[in-house]
């Protein structure tokens, strides 16, 4: 598979924190920034924050999900359908924002497939 780019979702509770983090403490530049999620230039690739707004505070923070690796490709839905066709299950979901498919490795890390251009039309 080739990608357009790749990056790191990080999913945070403090979301205001966690930006003045990694924009004053650690210098990022800021590619695009809404009030729930900022991109950072994160080397070749991005980091985007993230407000985790599926976490319920059920004192199992253990089981909250924190990162997701991010793949940006031009065609979602083929992807998709070709990683269904090898057993893996796919969460498939079309937003005005843009088009993603979310899914597991082997080893339960959260992976994403997301539209290059809905993307790089925030830039």
């Amino acid at each position: 598979m080739n990608f357009d780019r790749t990056g790191i979702i990080l999913y945070v509770i403090d979301y205001e924190a966690c930006l003045q983090f990694y924009e004053q403490k650690l210098g990022l530049k800021k590619l695009f920034h809404t009030e729930a999620l900022t991109c950072f230039e994160f080397g070749s690739s991005y980091l985007m924050i993230e407000m985790d707004d599926e976490y319920l505070d059920d004192g199992n923070d253990s089981s909250r999900i924190r990162t997701c690796l991010r793949m940006n490709v031009p065609n979602v839905k083929k992807l998709a359908t070709q990683l269904e066709s090898e057993g893996v299950s796919v969460d498939y979901q079309e937003h005005n924002w843009g088009t993603v498919a979310k899914f597991y490795d082997p080893d339960g890390n959260l992976c994403a497939f997301k539209d290059s251009a809905k993307f790089e039309a925030h830039m």
